[in-house]
């Protein structure tokens, strides 16, 4: 239960509108807003697991961010290879709710093998 609020936390509680505007863009900013952001997502999971854990959570929190993964396994999901994983026509508020549910369900589980194996 512990790692469900620490990624709560970590994803929606402690991210600020900048950080998450600005994440994914290809610039200098957009590569400080990732990194601040996984780092402040990252640090909490020191109190439950090693060093070694924490840092395979804040590397691929990161990179899934950064690189939008979410997106990635939808098109190969749905084998539709539109930006957002979806055939035209599909309704906004589907795509972004599933996007968001395929991005944390990404993220629990590595966290999960990470804090697990590590």
């Amino acid at each position: 239960m512990i790692q469900l609020l620490l990624h709560a936390w970590g994803d929606y509680i402690t991210q600020n509108d900048w950080m998450a505007t600005n994440k994914t863009k290809s610039t200098l900013k957009g590569w400080v807003a990732v990194i601040i952001h996984a780092t402040i997502y990252s640090l909490p999971f020191l109190f439950i697991g090693s060093f070694n854990a924490v840092f395979v959570i804040w590397i691929t929190h990161l990179l899934i961010d950064k690189f939008r993964l979410a997106n990635y396994v939808l098109q190969l999901k749905n084998w539709t290879f539109t930006p957002n994983g979806f055939p035209d026509g599909t309704p906004p508020f589907l795509t972004v709710w599933v996007m968001i549910i395929v991005d944390n369900t990404i993220h629990i589980t590595i966290n999960y093998l990470a804090l697990y194996f590590l």
